[in-house]
């Protein structure tokens, strides 16, 4: 059960459509209550399931944003932290571009783990974000994920 004596904040919650970067979100979380930060960067790997990825695109439900931001403070309201951020990336991504960075900072690392984890999972279980995979060999996919 979180702990309120700590002020917990969602300090950064969006949907984008331009590169992002881990020092953006890891500065918005940055308290000198903090005694660890955690950040997670989701980036554009080139294989997928033995096959060779040449790029891909996001695409998101126009409520993407305010989905995003409802799990940041569901997130928040779950674990003993001090801020929230997290960003998703839309549009056309290449290779080794990050498309979901998040950052959790809190008293301690534990939780700091905890929460960055769970920020993750539940933002790839809810957000409306589809994954468009195109394959060197010309083939492509959609994937329902973020």
């Amino acid at each position: 059960m979180p702990n309120n004596a700590c002020m917990t904040s969602v300090r950064l919650s969006d949907v984008v459509d331009r590169p992002i970067l881990l020092d953006e979100v890891r500065l918005a979380v940055g308290d000198p209550a903090a005694g660890a930060t955690v950040t997670f960067s989701g980036d554009v790997r080139n294989h997928d399931h033995g096959r060779e990825v040449a790029h891909l695109d996001y695409e998101g439900h126009p409520s993407a944003a305010a989905v995003l931001a409802e799990v940041a403070a569901e997130v928040a309201a779950r674990h003993d932290v001090i801020a929230i951020a997290v960003l998703h990336r839309v549009g056309a991504l290449a290779v080794g571009d990050a498309a979901l960075i998040a950052a959790v900072s809190a008293a301690h690392r534990g939780e700091a783990f905890a929460a960055c984890s769970d920020l993750v999972d539940t933002t790839k279980e809810k957000l409306p974000v589809w994954k468009h995979q195109t394959f060197a060999d010309g083939t492509e996919e959609w994937v329902n994920c973020a």
